[in-house]
């Protein structure tokens, strides 16, 4: 009976300490059911490997290991004594692995033990230890408890959906008292920032020009739904604070209208449209639809300020009935804020930004490629209709720090420009304009581009042909349709065969690169490695 008391127990803990995927899967699609049914759905292969067949090579294990024993006890008590406690080691060891290595695989976003995560975790135990109970209980014939770690998946799930009323409770207060906040600080210059792609470069970027003048907050990185922007409100917002940046996400129709109704925005940024989480969308229409509703939800006296060079942000800007601007590149004559002589080194980019108010400046930054450098003008643009002069927000500029993963530039023995977190293909094809212009040899290293609305492998195929003329050496890392496409780009392209290099992760792909290259050279890591990322 004591046995059966510590198996229950320890079992149950180690399926819950394993389930650390599954919750990350939900933290991930932000605790919606539908959005974590739909990654059960994709990752249904793992599921398989890592639960069904783990829980039943232990429950057989437990059955058959006495029969082992026999070889060597004759006691039948002792045989199955010893099995049953080595059965236990073993599991739990397992489980243990498990979840170091679910725990330390990297992720575009880390895994965050919150407090919704613990209360979740805590119903999640309950819920396996009466489950694990009556399977080890039930007579006359008991079943073993390993057979819960098949469940895990659906076990995170039904806790989600048991605690899910709590928690929208909860959440509805912890809203509620945001909003109260931000009502009450009547002086307060609220800023929405939206779009598919560049929404956390553009707020970081205005929160550094925008404290040359103004007492700033702005949202962390990850921050950008109702309870994360309501979290920064009840918990950092001060009186002395005048301006309030808010990163707006979304993943459904109303998402942003939501978000709006929130923080009422004097001004709002629109980055790009983009195919981002079409599982959920449906179609680039509603996208396009869902991100302008922050411009719909300005005030009448408000501004909404546009990127430039896609066709659905130039509709939207076409819609747009509120007082506007946009920006642009080179001599566009319908910017407010514009970037001429564009140039990239191992220092940063140099350029000038022009204003069509007539003033200009010379602007330096240590960020890399022009969609950076459109992030800052649409920071810029903005800071300029907010009073800032052009020299302050060029000085501002000066001092801005790349984002980990955005085009990062890494001085050293090889200049490293680290773009791994990049998700959008215009962005990528960015990268490969700037390394063309770096000293040295250049080696680019990246998975592809994935997510793009159905043309992945069009975009990947020509994402090679780019990579031909802008690589030296080139290294694709795992084996799916995405690396194929972008080697077919290259080899009609005329690369050399010789020169481009195939490696099944990232740690093999390290080996190939220390093996490859030499002082004085560039490498590119380009788009998202597909390690755990791939699977979300």
């Amino acid at each position: 009976m004591l046995f059966t008391i510590v198996e229950i127990v320890v079992v149950t803990l180690a399926c819950c300490a394993a389930s650390v995927h599954y919750i990350h899967a939900l933290q991930m699609g932000r605790y919606q059911l539908p959005a974590y049914r739909q990654w059960l759905a994709r990752n249904r292969d793992r599921i398989l490997k890592d639960n069904v067949l783990w829980a039943f090579a232990a429950a057989l294990l437990r059955m058959y290991l006495p029969m082992l024993l026999s070889m060597f006890l004759k006691e039948e008590q002792a045989r199955n004594t010893l099995s049953a406690w080595l059965v236990l080691g073993l599991f739990t060891a397992l489980m243990a692995w498990i979840t170091w290595r679910d725990y330390t695989m990297p992720s575009r976003k880390p895994f965050v033990v919150t407090q919704r995560v613990r209360r979740l975790m805590t119903v999640l135990f309950l819920l396996c230890l009466l489950l694990t109970a009556l399977m080890s209980m039930m007579r006359p014939i008991s079943v073993s408890p390993y057979f819960l770690y098949a469940l895990m998946p659906f076990m995170v799930m039904l806790a989600a959906a048991i605690i899910g009323p709590y928690e929208a409770k909860l959440n509805a207060g912890f809203f509620k008292s945001a909003k109260r906040k931000l009502q009450a600080h009547k002086d307060l210059i609220a800023i929405g920032i939206t779009g598919s792609y560049g929404k956390t470069n553009v707020k970081f970027i205005l929160r550094d020009i925008l404290s040359k003048k103004y007492r700033v907050l702005a949202t962390p990185a990850s921050f950008n739904t109702a309870m994360g922007i309501s979290r920064v409100v009840n918990d950092q917002l001060k009186p002395e604070h005048q301006v309030f940046i808010a990163e707006m996400g979304a993943t459904h129709v109303g998402d942003i209208k939501e978000l709006v109704g929130l923080v009422r925005p004097k001004y709002g940024i629109l980055t790009s449209i983009g195919p981002r989480h079409m599982d959920t969308f449906g179609s680039i229409e509603n996208i396009a639809s869902t991100k302008f509703e922050l411009v719909q939800g300005l005030p009448r006296d408000g501004l909404a300020v546009f990127g430039w060079g896609d066709d659905y942000i130039n509709r939207l800007y076409a819609l747009c009935r509120h007082d506007k601007c946009r920006i642009g590149m080179d001599d566009d004559p319908g910017a407010f804020m514009r970037a001429t002589n564009l140039s990239f080194s191992d220092k940063g980019s140099s350029f000038d930004m022009v204003c069509a108010d007539g003033e200009s400046v010379r602007c330096r930054t240590r960020l890399l490629g022009a969609y950076n450098v459109k992030n800052i003008l649409l920071a810029a643009a903005l800071a300029r209709k907010m009073g800032l002069g052009m020299q302050e927000i060029a000085d501002a500029v000066k001092g801005l720090s790349p984002i980990e993963h955005r085009m990062q530039l890494i001085p050293g023995e090889l200049t490293v420009i680290d773009d791994s977190l990049n998700e959008d293909a215009d962005s990528a094809f960015e990268a490969l304009r700037v390394i063309a212009q770096m000293p040295g040899r250049r080696i680019v290293v990246t998975p592809g581009i994935g997510e793009q609305g159905g043309k992945e492998a069009d975009i990947n195929f020509a994402l090679g042909t780019v990579m031909a003329d802008s690589a030296d050496a080139v290294i694709l890392v795992g084996r799916r349709a995405f690396t194929r496409s972008i080697i077919r780009g290259m080899m009609q392209s005329g690369f050399s065969r010789s020169n481009l290099h195939t490696a099944d992760d990232m740690d093999d792909a390290s080996e190939i690169l220390e093996e490859i290259s030499e002082a004085g050279d560039t490498v590119l890591f380009e788009s998202r490695i597909p390690e755990y990322e791939e699977e979300e």
